[in-house]
């Protein structure tokens, strides 16, 4: 039950004066008249409570405010960039169309008034997230690859480079398949342009890192380590770590789900180039004070390397030639193939590698069993035998000795390719003795 109907139940149908039901329940006595009088004109509609808005606001923003906000952020939708309350107000300020600027808040209300705000009441909140950010720009860079698909339905992978103290992007190159030395190239374009950082955070990509697969290191680790630039690498199944290059991949296909589809790598490329241009020098970033990414990287001093010079690549590796008589190794992300032969299947072996300098010995013995420089450019490496003979060739037999009979042909009784049975020599007692009657136990003597 309300107050206001346990008042008017007192004062109507008890009879108490107005003053004393005041007194006792704590409320004023103009509130009392005032429901009283309410009762006796709506009745039971007395009792339902009232709205506390007032009339009017001075304050309020003209419609033609919230409409011109309105058309803003269906203009950003269309064009694929970020549409929140934040970059509404920054545009806002940004062309002083509205004086003075509404409030994010403001702003905020209007689009959840208008149906432009759906709710995600199962998001995590802020709260709970454990951010870090470089203190400087070059301090951390981050690197990761994602799909997008072509007009005729091809996937073409994206690398992304990020600057993890000022978001900015650094390189985003589309290529078919993203190898190895694709990846050093792009860094090497990075470096070239934008400086060389102090570390590099990445995902446990096969191009990243090789060690899911042992202990060796793939291209880019090792051009790194050159530089003095430390490498390190979130948890498997862990984006979160690398969360500023995956919220990157989000605002970037979130633009190019708006353009139209490009029908090629090389247009699509085009399309990567003019977002990075945007991203980079228009759009105000919501964690960097509302600043573009190039404003926050131009406004701090550039870190360096400070790691230790790592040498190219010197590598011990044990191994076992399999039955085909070869070991593999991985060189610049690609996988090769070396030949030691079939008879020593099995053998467990050693490699001792200097960059693309590899001996390998046998493990317990020591045994030099071949000595190479890797050739890049092959998958089987040369081990510098005579070329045989060409498919089709028919077998030569090597010529029998004067002295020697050619083979005899084989017997008529027995079947070809089964071996005719050992026929025992004339002076061996099985000849000249007769069979006898118990079996092996006869004894010549």
């Amino acid at each position: 039950m309300s107050l206001a109907r346990l008042v008017i139940t007192a004062v109507k149908i008890e009879g108490r004066s107005k003053s004393e039901v005041a007194r006792d329940y704590g409320v004023s006595r103009v509130w009392v008249q005032k429901l009283v009088h309410r009762f006796e004109v709506e009745g039971e509609a007395a009792f339902t409570p009232r709205s506390r808005r007032p009339h009017s606001n001075p304050r309020a923003l003209s419609v033609d405010v919230e409409d011109r906000i309105i058309r803003l952020r269906k203009t950003l939708t269309r064009k694929g960039v970020d549409a929140g309350a934040e970059t509404i107000a920054a545009h806002l300020a940004a062309t002083a169309a509205v004086d003075p600027v509404p409030a994010v808040s403001t702003i905020w209300r209007i689009l959840s008034r208008r149906g432009f705000v759906s709710p995600q009441p199962q998001k995590r909140p802020r709260s709970s997230w454990k951010m870090f950010c470089a203190d400087q720009p070059n301090e951390r860079w981050q690197a990761d690859i994602t799909h997008w698909g072509l007009a005729d339905g091809a996937e073409v992978e994206i690398l992304n480079i990020l600057d993890d103290h000022s978001r900015l992007c650094l390189a985003t190159d589309a290529r078919r398949i993203t190898k190895g030395g694709d990846v050093v190239a792009s860094f090497r374009t990075a470096f070239a342009r934008w400086g060389t950082p102090a570390s590099v955070l990445t995902d446990n990509g096969a191009v990243f890192t090789a060690k899911q697969r042992g202990e060796g290191r793939v291209a880019l680790e090792v051009q790194l380590g050159l530089l003095g630039v430390k490498v390190s690498h979130s948890r498997p199944y862990h984006p979160q770590t690398c969360g500023k290059v995956e919220r990157f991949h989000q605002t970037m296909k979130k633009w190019l789900a708006a353009q139209p589809p490009a029908d090629t790598v090389t247009a699509l490329q085009r399309q990567l180039t003019r977002f990075a241009s945007y991203y980079n020098t228009v759009r105000p970033h919501r964690a960097l004070d509302r600043r573009t990414p190039l404003q926050a990287y131009q406004n701090r001093p550039k870190a360096v390397p400070t790691g230790p010079v790592i040498p190219a690549h010197y590598r011990l590796r044990q191994d076992k030639i399999d039955r085909w008589g070869a070991v593999t190794l991985r060189y610049n992300s690609r996988l090769h193939h070396i030949g030691l032969g079939v008879r020593l299947a099995g053998t467990p072996v050693s490699l001792l590698i200097d960059d693309r300098h590899i001996r390998v010995i046998h493990r317990h013995t020591g045994q030099l069993l071949r000595e190479l420089t890797l050739d890049p450019r092959h998958d089987y490496q040369p081990r510098g035998l005579p070329p045989g003979p060409a498919k089709g060739t028919p077998r030569r037999l090597p010529a029998a000795a004067p002295d020697q009979h050619p083979p005899a042909a084989p017997a008529a009784t027995v079947k070809a390719g089964r071996r005719p049975p050992a026929r025992a020599s004339a002076l061996t007692v099985a000849r000249t003795m007769p069979p006898s009657p118990i079996g092996d136990t006869y004894n010549p003597k």
